[in-house]
């Protein structure tokens, strides 16, 4: 299988409900073993950080197979629009 930001993106629009998702193919040569992932979805109201992350590693689970490296920010929509103020 061939992990692409597209396909991240997809998916984790589709699984988490998310309203906004970046995804950035961090690898030297952009060969897709590492990504960098903001994802804001109303899903993560009231949870801590790390379950956070575990509902995206649980979204990715075959895709993290593939993946040398992964960096994810995730937050509400309200911490967004809050970060996209300042």
């Amino acid at each position: 299988m061939a992990v692409t930001a597209d396909h991240i993106r997809d998916k984790i629009i589709k699984e988490l409900a998310a309203v906004h998702v970046d995804v950035e193919d961090t690898s030297p040569n952009r060969c897709a073993a590492s990504f960098k992932v903001l994802v804001v979805s109303s899903q993560f109201e009231g949870k801590p950080l790390l379950q956070r992350h575990r509902m995206v590693n649980t979204c990715l689970a075959e895709e993290l197979k593939e993946i040398h490296a992964f960096e994810q920010k995730t937050l509400t929509p309200e911490q967004w629009e809050k970060q996209k103020s300042q």
